[in-house]
């Protein structure tokens, strides 16, 4: 929601009026200093959407305030009739605090939707910021969100493969709901949010494998020669809910330089829909991207959602650091997931980043089933993974 500054108005006061914190209004605008306000400027106001309404007559400001439980000041700002005087007709602009939710998890969820709901979160919360990390091999843009100021940096991702993009609606729903909650009761599951905020700098990439999770969703893409090539790696089957793969059939998660000579000796030798690891290390863009992103951030810990299983792996090599087995005792216990520190499984982003950065990494695998995962367990899956979110940060 945007305000024009009026004469005597100031950034306290748009924080006082409409109950939001006045850091989260100075990084929606980006500023630094409060006192940068000029008669005329339009300043948005995170966590609210403006209604329009037409007077009939008998209306009064203090009646719509009590109708749509909008603050009064908040209307009085929002409009320049003079409140003793409106007129039957006239239109005035009602404050409305955001309290639903943006995200719908019930449904399958594709890049266009990813797209679509990025612009309405951004809109209702401009505080979070997007960035670009790279491109697909069809050239969609790969974007980023980023929440929070604090030196602390925590990286979460999902649908490294494509037929586990229920990952994606995950995360979209996390960020979803700690906005909304920013800006509004302040807590989340019991715990107070500001102090996340300004303590973390918290990454989000939704969707690693945007061309994968398209072809699971949606089926062949119209253009060539992806059209031609993801039909040929599968043997011509118009179905796709088994493919793991990015578009020219090479796994993202089995693409990174942490003994990725001893997953391609056991893997397929050639593009598949799962598990062939490619000719060499970071041959995928999608697979640059997340890690240019993670050696440019140094993030101090990174969490990778895939699913299914209901475990978390936290282990490579015995590189990992102590303050692994901390965190994921208190994931564990959180969402009721089984802690796996080894597995006879190589190459992928978590191996990756304990093995270059020594710091805390973690593939939480969601659910239990048959990829892709129905939306039906979505709801269940939140509940259980919601502590692992919020433990990630305040840790």
């Amino acid at each position: 929601m945007k305000i024009r500054v009026k004469s005597g108005d100031s950034l306290w006061k748009y924080s006082r009026v409409f109950e939001i914190p006045l850091r989260l209004i100075l990084d929606s605008n980006n500023l630094e200093n409060p006192d940068q306000l000029m008669i005329g400027e339009q300043i948005q106001i995170p966590g609210y959407v403006t209604k329009s309404y037409t007077i009939k007559k008998g209306d009064t400001l203090w009646k719509l305030a009590s109708w749509y439980g909008a603050p009064l000041d908040g209307i009085l700002l929002l409009n320049d009739q003079n409140p003793f005087s409106l007129k039957p007709g006239e239109k005035v602009n009602i404050p409305i605090r955001v309290t639903w939710s943006l995200i719908n998890p019930n449904q399958s969820y594709d890049y266009g939707t990813l797209a679509k709901d990025i612009r309405k979160i951004l809109g209702v919360y401009p505080f979070i910021k997007q960035g670009l990390i790279g491109e697909t091999v069809m050239g969609k843009p790969i974007p980023e969100l980023v929440v929070g100021t604090g030196e602390k940096k925590v990286h979460m991702n999902g649908s490294f493969h494509a037929n586990e993009w229920l990952t994606t609606t995950l995360i979209m729903k996390f960020v979803d709901d700690y906005a909304r909650e920013l800006t509004s009761s302040q807590q989340l599951s019991g715990v107070y949010l500001p102090v996340l905020y300004e303590s973390t700098s918290l990454s989000l990439v939704p969707m690693v494998n945007p061309d994968g999770v398209d072809l699971v969703i949606n089926g062949l893409p119209e253009e060539e020669p992806y059209r031609s090539l993801a039909n040929e790696i599968n043997n011509g089957n118009d179905q796709f809910s088994r493919w793991k793969a990015n578009i020219r059939g090479v796994d993202l998660n089995n693409q990174y330089p942490a003994k990725w000579d001893v997953e391609a000796a056991r893997k397929p030798t050639k593009p598949s829909p799962r598990n062939y690891p490619g000719k060499a290390p970071l041959t995928e863009p999608e697979a640059i991207a997340i890690a240019d992103l993670t050696t440019r951030k140094n993030f101090d810990r990174a969490l990778a959602f895939h699913s299914q299983g209901e475990v978390i792996f936290w282990g490579f090599e015995g590189l990992e650091p102590p303050e692994s087995e901390i965190l994921v005792s208190e994931f564990s216990r959180l969402s009721g997931y089984l802690p796996i520190r080894y597995v006879d499984s190589f190459a992928g982003y978590k191996d990756w980043f304990i093995q270059d950065f020594r710091k805390p990494g973690f593939t939480v695998e969601i659910g239990k089933g048959e990829n892709p995962l129905p939306v039906s367990q979505f709801n269940e899956i939140y509940q259980n993974t919601i502590g692992i979110f919020l433990s990630s940060l305040y840790m």
